[in-house]
């Protein structure tokens, strides 16, 4: 029996035992394996099935096939699958070519159908025809259900269809089960017997293989192109992988043959991902397209390699085959295609080597061309591409836009700052270029509380990865150096318009360059400012901020430092340095008022927060008791002794750090009176009513949300009758004043407004402005041309312009500039009043002499050319140059009056006939300037370090914090970079950013900005008592110390007392102190340099020369008498003086498109100061209103002065005067 096996095995050496074969074997009859060896071939064929509890266990392997003749059936799977291929083949060209034929005889018969069918048409009528048209509505019939089927085949393939896309995601997943069955019976001989109803894994792949019959049935009936379709890899894959299945089951055997086949699946693996939604972006299916090629390709080559080396070249009788694994023929195809080739696995048979040849060229062609092109997207594989995942219990936010070194660090200093209380929340930048070295240091920095992920808000899916739709508010930054402002606001309109789309419920900040732009804003439906969209106008607040520092010099430093938080900064010498950053130290906080302080008025509430508790609060948020009101809250700042507080009402307070605010809340008279230590005030265990509002919630700040939003009046309090309701209002002089046939303000009743005025009416040659003798007025310095960016000189404009103001009291603008540059601007300034031209440059000091700049109350430098150079170093050049010119020039002493700005005002309310309340004693007398070190001038920079330029005197370190510089705390400089801190300070509070601009803006409300998104220009309005009670809110002054009702405090008194006297007497709320810079020394010092101090303690010691930063009421008498704050009762007193008019001399020549009226007005103006006598000399506005008479500056003069100015006086008949004071508005 051994001879027997041994000759059937070809000759071989001896039996192998296969231990892998554990039930495929086969059972012989005992009796026939004891008989001959002639006839034991014949009679074990015969009993091949035959079980036998005695049988014989032969092992299956290569020399021992199935049956004892070993014969080999590896032909009868190949045969299979070629008849299968060829045969199909055969019978598509057969049937195209019949077809073919076909339709040629059809072709050449047809003219004679036609023929026939139109010879045989008037029979189809009576019916003759009827059994041919029965056979062509059944052809018709066949054809439809034909096509039917087609396309019912076409949507259960197409992956375009739920049934589709499961079809195709099961036939590739089934796949891969073929392919990984192939990969276990890789270790099998190539092969072997196998019972198919005992081997498991031949009917797990003959049911695979089932289904892929099903499906190339289905594939087939849909194709439109059989050829073709028979032609493709998947169809050769399954011609050679599904028939010898079959085959196994017929015969009992199993082999691997050309199941690796299966492999070249792997190419649709890209194809599956995008069907499914996981592959999205161009690279991702790029990189798993090359993948899947690469790999199926590798596997399928190592698939033949293992075939052809186990089994052995079929013409040298399979007797040079070698035992390799699979995976072995896998390395061997990695290290051939390398080119590195170590030679331990080789091929050895004439197939395999002459593939290798072949595969070598391809194979080499295709690693050269695919590794490195994987490699590479690998690697520009988005480092922050991930997913955020929320923290339970924490908030985030996304910051996008313009994401540099330079925004993160400034918004991520003040946003994490210790002052702030307990900040909780998550800051996810969200940009569409990665970060570079430095940036991605300081992302590490703060690795705790921030992420950054790359991508672009425009991108929904984008959107997705930050999780927009939880996030608790989205910031937008703005580049602010960028050469074109409009194009940077359209940039971050489009991304609001996309974050809002998206998820139209989240709140967004956004920094906005150009303030005729937040206009785009308002047509983005779900943009509300009610539930907390905010809009940061860096044009708007950079240019309110210097318009209020025109008003009270060092008021833009003060509020600056008041919303960005800073670290307190201990200095022990005596120095200027050290009061300035005690005031820096200080921030603007918000807190519910406690229920203490219900019904007592502001200026007592006010008292007793800065007295015992050590807090300033300088305004509240006022709801008014008409629900209906179109704005039920309004922010109030210092209101005065009319208003009664309510419960639950909101206040403003300026404060080191949020803790101590919280004592405003915590107060409580009956615990906390007789305590001295504000430390002492904490909760207590009084019972505290708090009402709430009954109105739905709204997205509020996270700071109103600790309270809760607001809290309405408590049951039986009546809201409190006061004057700052318009409905409410008394209003007497209010209506004697009111003329309806004049428009003397804009529709809003915020600002003084006049009707359009020409460019060319208000443009002064050199000769008329020298002539002209301007005093108290402010110079306004620009800087550009016809190409350069517009800045937006209607926010410079609109604060000083405001209808808290009376006319009298308007500071005459004039612009120093290009008048190609300005024409531009005028559509925006044509409507307010007291506005010149001057055409020239800055830099001409005949320009600057022309428009007596020396008597200016302040000289304003601004550039629009300061965004279109490279250099940052040179951006302020041409303000930095004009600074330092006009500080080096020299004026003569006789020719000069008091600068007003240094004259302080009367306060409200003030006996102006008492000498002892004279306003003379109010005013700070100093000598006339004679140097432009003197002239107070406010510059703006782009870049924060070259402010060490401004003062050649200083000694500041290039490497110092703009707020630690001496021209910032002087209020000579100002750099839009310290709005940046406006970003965070209104997430956490909304109502700060309101505040600011209703401080720093005059009165801009958002219905005023609907209204100028309409007009682009403000629309005047007739008075009526809601317009004027507009008018009557507070601004903001500077108080003298060196005479006046409080001379007495100015020399060694406390500041508490101060605060205490101006708040009782004249409802004046006192926020900090303009000290000169060497007050504290003990020397004289000729410097006229000043400092600002925030917010002093109570028992912080003054000196005369201080100037006291005050928000004073609106005085209504002023307006009536037209008594202005100035030498009125001093000049009554001292009559025997001379004195004389400086601001202009009317003319009396005729002048074009003049009222007829004017002369008679004249007459009776004349008239009238004839009766006022010589004691004061007067000249009359042409305000829309009766023209009263104007108090004038006046003051004790040379001869030589007065002399020069009736010279003045004697030539202005041929001098034109400024035309605002003859043109009426």
């Amino acid at each position: 029996m051994a001879n027997g096996g041994g000759g059937g095995g070809g000759g071989g050496s001896g039996l192998r035992m296969s231990s892998n074969i554990h039930a495929n074997h086969l059972s012989l009859d005992a009796s026939s394996s004891s008989s001959s060896s002639s006839s034991s071939s014949s009679s074990s064929s015969s009993s091949v099935h035959e079980p036998k509890m005695n049988a014989l266990i032969i092992p299956v392997t290569m020399e021992v096939p199935c049956d004892s003749r070993g014969q080999r059936m590896w032909w009868a799977f190949l045969a299979s699958s070629m008849v299968t291929f060829f045969g199909g083949l055969f019978i598509i060209l057969l049937w195209r070519t019949l077809k073919y034929l076909w339709t040629v005889c059809c072709h050449c018969g047809g003219k004679a159908k036609e023929a026939q069918k139109i010879n045989n048409g008037s029979s189809q009528a009576d019916g003759t025809l009827k059994p041919a048209d029965e056979k062509e509505e059944v052809v018709a019939a066949e054809v439809g259900w034909m096509t039917s089927v087609k396309d019912w085949a076409g949507v259960m393939i197409s992956a375009q269809t739920l049934t589709g896309r499961v079809l195709v995601v099961l036939v590739f997943a089934l796949s891969i089960g073929a392919l990984v069955i192939y990969f276990i019976d890789s270790s099998n001989p190539i092969e072997s017997c196998q019972n198919f109803y005992k081997d498991f894994t031949l009917q797990i792949d003959m049911a695979f293989n089932v289904f892929f019959l099903l499906y190339f049935g289905l594939r087939f009936i849909a194709a439109n192109d059989k050829l073709w379709f028979w032609l493709e890899v998947n169809s050769v894959v399954d011609f050679f992988t599904v028939p010898p299945v079959f085959v196994s089951v017929y015969l009992n055997r199993s082999w691997l043959g050309l199941r690796f086949l299966r492999a070249l699946r792997l190419i649709q693996f890209s194809e599956i991902l995008q069907f499914l939604n996981i592959l999205k972006t161009s690279n991702s299916i790029k990189l798993v397209n090359l993948l899947s090629i690469f790999i199926s390709t590798w596997l399928t080559a190592a698939g033949f390699i293992h075939l052809v080396e186990n089994s052995g070249d079929p013409w040298e009788n399979f007797q040079n085959h070698q035992a390799l694994t699979y995976w072995e023929c896998v390395y061997l195809l990695m290290v051939t295609m390398s080119t590195v080739g170590y030679g331990d696995v080789y091929a050895k048979t004439t197939l395999g080597r002459l593939f290798m040849v072949f595969f070598i060229l391809g194979g080499l062609a295709m690693f050269a061309s695919y590794v490195p092109e994987i490699i590479e997207l690998i690697g520009n594989r988005k480092k922050y591409g991930g997913s955020y995942s929320a923290v339970s219990g924490r908030k985030h936010i996304v910051v996008c836009g313009h994401i540099t070194l330079e925004s993160v660090s400034n918004f991520l200093k003040d946003f994490l700052h210790k002052d702030r209380d307990d900040v909780n929340v998550e800051i996810v930048f969200l940009h569409n270029i990665s970060p570079n070295l430095e940036l991605e240091a300081l992302f590490k920095r703060h690795f705790t509380q921030v992420e950054f992920y790359q991508g672009s808000v425009l991108n929904p899916h984008d959107l997705a990865r930050v999780k927009i739709e939880s996030a608790d508010a989205c910031l937008i930054l703005a580049n602010k150096y960028c050469a074109d402002p409009d194009a940077e606001d359209a940039s971050n309109i489009m991304r609001v318009i996309s974050i809002k789309n998206y998820h139209p419920k989240i709140r967004i900040i956004t920094q906005m360059l150009q303030y005729h732009n937040k206009a785009h804003l308002l047509n983005i439906p779900s943009w509300n400012w009610k539930e907390g969209d905010d809009a940061i106008c860096l044009a708007e607040l950079k240019l309110g901020f210097i318009a209020q520092s025109c008003l009270a010099q060092g008021l833009s430093t003060m509020l600056a430092n008041l919303f960005s938080m800073r670290s307190f900064i201990k200095i022990e010498e005596d120095t200027w340095q050290k009061y300035y950053l005690e005031g820096v130290s200080n921030e603007m906080y918000t807190e519910y008022l406690s229920s203490a302080f219900v019904g007592l008025s502001f200026p007592t509430v006010c008292e007793l927060c800065f007295v015992k508790l050590k807090l300033l609060m300088i305004a509240i948020e006022y709801k008014s008791a008409n629900r209906e009101s179109r704005s039920r809250k309004r922010i109030l700042i210092n209101p005065g002794n009319h208003l009664k507080i309510q419960e639950g009402t909101l206040g403003f307070f300026i404060a080191s750090d949020a803790k101590e605010v919280k004592r405003a809340f915590f107060y409580c008279k009956a615990c906390h009176d007789d305590i001295t230590d504000p430390k002492r005030i904490k909760k207590c265990g009084c019972k505290r009513l708090i009402y709430f509002e009954d109105e739905q919630p709204s997205t509020l700040s996270p700071k109103k949300k600790q309270r809760n939003g607001g809290m309405r009046n408590s049951p039986g309090s009546s809201p409190k009758l006061m004057r700052h309701d318009p409905l409410l209002i008394p209003g007497n002089d209010q209506i004697d004043n009111m003329d309806s046939n004049v428009k003397k303000y804009d529709s809003t009743g915020m600002f003084h407004w006049c009707a359009p005025k020409e460019i060319e009416k208000v443009i002064l040659t050199r000769s008329e402005a020298a002539m002209t003798v301007l005093s108290g007025h402010v110079v306004v310095c620009i800087f550009g041309d016809v190409s350069s960016a517009l800045i937006g000189l209607r926010n410079l404009v609109m604060p000083l312009r405001a209808s808290n103001f009376h006319y009298h009291e308007l500071k005459h603008i004039v612009f120093v500039g290009s008048i190609e540059y300005l024409k531009r601007e005028w559509e925006t300034l044509h409507n307010f009043p007291k506005v010149s031209i001057l055409p020239g440059t800055p830099l001409s000091r005949a320009d600057l002499r022309a428009v007596n700049i020396n008597l200016c109350d302040m000289c304003v430098i601004l550039s629009a050319n300061q965004n279109n150079i490279d250099d940052t170093s040179l951006q302020d050049k041409e303000c930095i140059l004009a600074s330092l010119n006009i500080k080096s020039m020299q004026f003569d002493d006789s020719i000069g009056v008091l600068q007003a700005n240094s004259q302080g005002f009367t306060p409200p309310g003030m006996d102006r006939t008492s000498p002892d309340n004279s306003p003379v004693h109010g005013m700070l007398r100093q000598p006339s300037i004679t140097t432009g070190v003197n002239i107070p001038i406010i510059t703006e920079l782009v870049n924060d370090t070259n402010v060490q330029f401004l003062d050649q005197d200083d000694d500041d370190d290039p490497d110092t914090e703009l707020y630690l510089t001496q021209p910032f705390a002087c209020g000579t400089a100002f750099a839009v970079s310290v709005l940046d801190s406006l970003m965070s300070a209104t997430y956490f509070n909304d109502n700060i950013l309101t505040l600011i601009r209703t401080l720093v803006t005059g009165g801009a409300t958002p219905e005023l900005e609907a209204l100028i998104a309409e007009e682009n220009a403000l629309r005047g309005g007739y008075s009526t008592p809601q317009t004027l009670a507009n008018r009557d809110r507070c601004r903001v002054a500077q108080l003298a110390l060196l005479d006046g009702p409080f001379a007495d405090l100015g020399d060694g008194g406390c500041y508490g007392d101060l605060f205490c006297k101006a708040l009782k007497t004249y409802n004046m709320l006192c926020f900090g102190i303009y000290r000169l810079r060497d007050a504290h020394l003990s020397t004289p010092s000729q410097c006229t340099k000043r400092y600002v101090i925030t917010n002093p303690p109570y028992e912080f010691e003054l000196v005369p020369t201080d100037l006291i930063f005050c928000l004073m009421q609106f005085d209504h008498n002023a307006g009536q008498s037209r008594a202005s704050l100035s030498h009125s009762s001093h000049s009554s007193q001292s009559s025997s003086k001379k004195s004389s008019s400086v601001h202009s001399i009317p003319s009396t020549a005729n002048r074009p498109n003049r009222p007829k009226s004017r002369e008679s007005r004249d007459k009776q103006n004349a008239t009238r100061m004839n009766r006022m006598g010589q004691a004061e000399k007067k000249w009359f506005t042409d305000e829309p209103d009766n023209a009263y008479p104007r108090n004038i500056q006046i003051k004790p003069m040379s001869t030589h002065m007065a002399n020069q100015i009736n010279q003045y006086k004697s030539t202005s008949s041929l001098i034109p005067p400024i035309r605002e004071v003859e043109d009426e508005c």
